[in-house]
């Protein structure tokens, strides 16, 4: 874990900096940014919304060099519809995109029963620099990017495969969690088909670790 306190402004702002198609465009100024990302969280708490942070951000908590100009967040619907500050630009049964001023924010909606089970097990208060704030847990995230990448292969998104593998590789890599148990618990959430695709994709990654941490015979 971080010894440093994540700036989640920060963390966006460096995204956006560094983001060469955000230099077209109307500009913005990066000190509104960081106001914009604590009066989300001031809002968040003022209205005593039950959420947890997920994706990027999140993950930087327990591994480093993750960019991300996000926000996400699991989240009931009904709470969604007491945030009339976020518009809602998208949405479908279990997820939604929205903005709050210049910052974009995704949901993961409860009615997906995983979203739901990851909300209520496996979140925890982490000491960001903004305040605590309610976060998944190493295996709540885990759990979110297994799940999400036999989708992700259907769709053939090369891009999005290549980040979230990399982020559960890291994850194991760094944690060690029990990834066996990971996918047994995802077998309540998930066809068979899909179950046999992650065991795979968990299998390829423990190979990469295994050959990473070979030692090279001396010379």
């Amino acid at each position: 874990m971080t010894t440093i306190p994540v700036h989640i402004g920060h963390v966006v702002r460096n995204a956006r900096v560094f983001n060469a198609q955000r230099w077209q465009g109307a500009p913005y100024t990066m000190d509104e940014l960081l106001k914009t990302v604590g009066d989300l969280f001031t809002l968040l708490d003022q209205r005593k919304m039950k959420y947890t942070l997920v994706g990027g951000v999140a993950i930087l908590q327990y591994i480093q060099g993750r960019n991300t100009e996000d926000i996400d967040f699991i989240i009931n619907t009904t709470a969604l519809k007491k945030l009339p500050e976020i518009t809602i630009t998208s949405q479908d049964t279990f997820f939604a995109r929205g903005r709050y001023q210049d910052l974009q924010i995704d949901f993961l909606l409860t009615k997906n029963p995983l979203f739901a089970h990851v909300q209520k097990r496996y979140t925890t208060k982490q000491p960001f620099f903004e305040r605590m704030i309610a976060s998944a847990t190493v295996d709540g995230l885990l759990l979110l990017k297994l799940y999400a990448l036999p989708s992700l292969y259907r769709q053939g998104d090369f891009t999005r495969v290549g980040l979230y593998e990399n982020d559960v590789a890291t994850l194991m890599f760094y944690h060690r969690p029990t990834v066996a148990d990971l996918v047994d618990e995802l077998r309540a959430y998930m066809s068979g088909q899909d179950i046999t695709a992650i065991q795979d994709i968990v299998a390829d990654i423990e190979q990469r670790i295994q050959r990473f941490q070979r030692k090279p015979k001396a010379e």
